[in-house]
Parts: structure tokens; C-alpha cells; sequence
């Protein structure tokens, strides 16, 4: 029987083949390149390294699973990893926009704020000047009022004085006054009593009117008296008592 020359050009790549059909592949090359002399230790080396193919192969799978398990969960962890990533930044994105939101709208409160406080300080400064002014305006006229009063106190103490002295001017002339009456009706009286005495050593009736010449002997150095207060007497008739022209210069009746 004519040998077949077998060698590993007939095998195709493991890459286009299963990992089994590699394996029998090789089997098959081993198997048919070989005489029958040297079979048996073809067969014991085919048998060694067959399971050292399949033991290699199952470690090689074992890994390969260990190594896709890895490759999935790096996969995972990656695909997580950026989710994660994209959830932070879109939860970034969202504070960061209700930042700028919240502080936009806490820097219009503040501003708002700001311009009331500004406008209430202006009114407090338009306030303030106008009481200020007020104030002077109180504080000038408090000063004229003063000035007023210390004048009309001065009127007044010049008033009281003036009264003080008027009343005493009165009661000065009212003295006066009283003993000029008192002085002019004891004139009168001694008019009256040489007019009797007259009548008397002259045998004169009632409604006899002496003169004042009739009269001189009969008073102190022969002076008729005259009115303190300057009235003009009239001797009248024995039975009627004389009169004075100043007004109560007169005799009881």
C-alpha cells in the first residue's frame, strides 16, 4: 500500500477552523504520515499530546470564558462607569443650571432689596433735610418769640412801674386834693362866721351881702383867705352859707 505523503499544508488555519477540527486535524496527520513500525509510538506520543491539546484547549477556554467574564464586566463597569458619569454630569448640569437660576434670582431679590433701600435712604435724606429746615425755621422763630417776650416783659415792667408811679401820682393828688377841700371849706367857714359876726355888730338881716371890704377886719391881718386849689369864693347873703367854684369845695349842710 503506497504512503501518503501527510503534512501540515493539508491543515488549514486553527483560525478558520473549530478548535476540534484542529484537533482532529492534527490526529489525522499524525495518523496517516506514519509507518506501521512506527505507529505504536506515534500512537502513544498522538495520545499524550491529544490530551495535551484537549488540556490545553480547556484551559484556553477556561481562560477565554475567564477573560470574556472579565471583558463583561469591564464592559459593564465600563458601560456603568458612563452612566454614572453622564448621570453626575447631567446632575452637574442640572445644579449648576438651578444654581445660576436660584442666584440669578437671588441677585434680582438682592437688587430689588438695593433699590428699595436706595429710594428709602432718599427719603430718609429728603426727610432729614426738610426736618432740618423745619428745625431752623422752629428755632428762628423761637428766638423771635423770645425776643418778643423779653420786649413785651420789658413793656410790662415799664407798664407796672409807669402804674406804680401813676397811683402813686394819684394818691399824691387825691392827698392833695382832700387837703385842699379840707383847707378851702375851713376857708369857708371863716367866711361864713365873719359874715355873722357882721351881720351881728352891723344889726345886718339874713339876706343882707356883705363885701369883701365888710369882711377884712374880721380876719388874721386882714387878708381875706382865697382856695388852695385856685376856686373863686362868693360870699353870698348872711342867711347862705359862701361857695367855692371848685366843685365839693363846699360847707355840710
Amino acid at each position: 500500500m503506497e504512503r501518503r505523503r501527510v503534512t501540515f499544508e493539508n491543515v488549514k488555519s486553527p483560525r478558520a477552523l473549530s478548535r476540534l477540527e484542529f484537533i482532529f486535524k492534527i490526529h489525522f496527520v499524525f495518523d496517516g504520515g506514519l509507518g506501521k513500525g512506527e505507529k505504536e509510538p506515534a500512537m502513544n506520543l498522538k495520545r499524550w499530546f491529544l490530551w495535551l491539546c484537549l488540556a490545553l484547549l480547556v484551559v484556553g477556554e477556561v481562560m477565554l470564558f475567564k477573560a470574556n467574564q472579565q471583558r463583561d464586566a469591564a464592559i459593564v463597569a465600563r458601560d456603568t462607569a458612563r452612566h454614572d458619569a453622564a448621570q453626575a454630569r447631567a446632575d452637574l448640569e442640572q445644579f449648576q443650571a438651578s444654581a445660576a437660576a436660584a442666584q440669578g434670582a437671588e441677585g434680582d431679590r438682592l437688587r430689588r432689596e438695593n433699590q428699595n433701600l436706595s429710594q428709602t435712604l432718599t427719603q430718609l435724606k429728603v426727610e432729614t433735610n426738610r426736618l432740618q429746615q423745619a428745625n431752623q425755621q422752629l428755632t428762628q422763630q423761637l428766638a423771635t418769640l423770645g425776643a418778643i417776650a423779653q420786649q413785651q416783659q420789658q413793656q410790662l415792667q415799664q407798664w407796672q412801674a409807669a402804674s406804680r408811679q401813676a397811683s402813686t401820682v394819684v394818691q399824691q393828688a387825691q392827698s392833695q386834693a382832700v387837703i385842699e377841700r379840707n383847707a378851702c371849706i375851713a376857708n369857708l367857714k371863716l367866711i361864713d362866721a365873719a359874715k355873722l359876726q357882721w351881720a351881728l355888730e352891723n344889726n345886718k338881716p339874713e339876706d343882707a351881702i356883705p363885701t369883701a371890704q365888710d369882711l377884712l377886719p374880721y380876719f388874721k391881718d386882714g387878708v381875706i383867705p382865697v382856695c388852695p386849689s385856685g376856686g373863686t369864693y362868693t360870699i353870698n347873703a348872711v342867711g347862705q352859707a359862701p361857695t367855692c367854684s371848685i366843685p365839693g369845695h363846699a360847707l355840710p349842710q
